[in-house]
Parts: structure tokens; C-alpha cells; sequence
């Protein structure tokens, strides 16, 4: 952990992107934060205000922007690719013109082919869109999800085949999500589990760890659950989070809450975690 690490959370944009956005994270004391720009549940795309993207570009707070959860590279529907395609396009545009650091995209599903043609799709119809940005653009961070069905990637060792299929490419990040790792299998309760995981993302993704979506779990251990907590009341408990920002692969990654209720409760997790990583 480094001084640097910033803690924030995904804020609530009623009354503007910048205008609701920036109030939210001042109401929570968030240092960093993570909006939607799309409908987050349906594939219509909203056009930006330019100058709300100004306000946001110049407020000085690190911003990230996370695709609609409808996304699936590995779809074997045609239409869902499609519109995947243009989500994401939109949504790196969208990067660019608020000046995020990086769009959190679901790793998605083989649903109901083979994951060899899932992976293949992958690289398809994702390649051609990290070719599309420019140099001072925003990363793309894949975001593995709990193991539920026939899900692409959901442990960290299966990072490794997704990068592959990516052919590795300079502008591919990764936004590890707690529960969703934790569900997965990844042991964050223990220090052990939380060296365990973050050694082989260190090993597996050097450097590429962008984002951490701060979020304790309901359910237990490989659940293959995706059902978040505030921090401190699931079965990964507050500690986990500072072991997590202690280590090396973590350290400086910006740390983002996706947690249950309104401000009182975001307030809390992020003083929560504010006080972890002064420990």
C-alpha cells in the first residue's frame, strides 16, 4: 500500500454527470469515482453534454466508466454481440471525452457454446476496438465476474486465456472485483488467500491491475454468488481490505465501493476503508 492509494465509489449522476456525480462524491467523501454514461440494464446509448464532460475533465477527480452489464463477447447470439460492440465503442468515446482512466467491462459468457469459439469471439470483435484509441485513451479493464454458468473468467488463473485471446494488448487492463473473486474461490478472508490471489495477478497480469472494486460478500467463499456487502458485514470482513491494499500488485490501485444503500452507508464503507489503508 502507498499513500497514493485512492478510495472512492461508483456515485449516483441525478442532475448531471458532473453536476450529480461530483455532488455524490463529495457527499460520500469519495476520491475517486466510477459512473455509468449508458443505461447500465438495456443497450440504448446516450449522447454526452459537452459541458458536463468538461466539468468532470477539469474537476481533478480520477474517473472511471463502467459499460452496460448486458455486455457479452462470448455470446453466441448475434445481436447481443452486436450490441455489445456498440456499447463498448460508445463507451470508449465516452472515455475520451470525460477523460476516464479506464472502462470496467464484464468478461461474459460462453452461454451455450464452447468456450475455445467464446474466446475467439472475444478477440474478433474486441481487438479491432482497443485499435481504435488513441494513445492517451482509456484502458479497457476486464472485470472477472463469481463462476456462476458458463462464465468466461472468473478466477484469476483464467485471466490468463482472456489476456491470450487478447493477444496481450497494451491498452487491456484488469478491475478485480472482491466478491466476485471471493465468490470465485479466491480466499480474501485470509491473509493467506488475499497473498495467494494478488501473487498470481501479479504474475499473471503484471502491471495490469487498474482498478479494485472494494465490496464485501453476502454469501460464502465459491459461492458463485454475486451478491455484495458493506464492508465489514460479509463473510470477507473489513480486515481483508487492508491486507488486500498492502499488497504490492495493490499498491496505488484505486479502490472503488459497489455497495448496498444511499450516502450514510457509502460514507461509512469509504471512512472504512480510508482508516485500512492508514493502518
Amino acid at each position: 500500500m502507498t499513500p497514493s492509494t485512492l478510495v472512492g465509489g461508483h456515485v449516483f449522476v441525478a442532475g448531471g454527470l458532473a453536476k450529480g456525480g461530483l455532488k455524490y462524491a463529495g457527499d460520500i467523501g469519495a476520491e475517486v469515482i466510477q459512473v455509468f454514461v449508458t443505461n447500465p440494464r438495456g443497450w440504448a446509448l446516450s449522447a454526452g453534454d459537452p459541458s458536463e464532460d468538461a466539468k468532470l475533465r477539469e474537476s481533478g477527480v480520477p474517473v472511471f466508466l463502467h459499460a452496460a452489464y448486458l455486455v457479452n463477447f462470448g455470446s453466441p447470439t448475434a445481436a447481443t454481440l452486436d450490441n455489445s460492440v456498440a456499447v463498448v465503442r460508445h463507451t470508449l468515446r465516452r472515455g475520451v471525452e470525460t477523460g476516464a482512466r479506464g472502462v470496467v467491462v464484464h468478461t461474459g459468457s460462453a452461454v451455450s457454446q464452447p468456450r475455445e469459439d467464446a474466446l475467439r469471439q472475444v478477440r474478433e470483435h474486441v481487438l479491432p476496438l482497443l485499435d481504435e484509441l488513441p494513445d492517451d485513451g482509456p484502458d479497457l479493464l476486464l472485470e472477472p465476474m463469481a463462476g456462476q454458468g458458463q462464465m468466461l473468467c472468473a478466477t484469476v488463473q483464467e485471466l490468463g486465456p482472456y489476456l491470450e485471446a487478447l493477444e496481450g494488448h497494451p491498452k487491456v487492463g484488469v478491475c478485480l472485483d472482491t466478491c466476485h473473486a471471493f465468490s470465485a474461490g479466491h480466499d480474501l478472508a485470509s491473509p493467506e488467500g488475499v497473498r495467494e490471489t494478488f501473487d498470481a495477478l501479479g504474475e499473471l497480469a503484471p502491471g495490469r491491475l487498474k482498478l479494485i472494486h472494494a465490496n464485501d460478500s453476502k454469501d460464502a467463499c465459491g459461492s458463485k454468488k454475486d451478491r455484495h456487502e458493506n464492508i465489514g458485514s460479509g463473510h470477507i470482513g473489513a480486515q481483508a481490505f487492508g491486507e488486500i491494499m498492502r499488497h504490492p500488485v495493490a499498491a496505488g490501485v484505486p479502490v472503488c465501493i459497489e455497495t448496498p444503500g444511499k450516502v450514510e452507508a457509502h460514507r461509512q464503507d469509504i471512512e472504512t476503508l480510508k482508516k485500512l489503508r492508514g493502518a
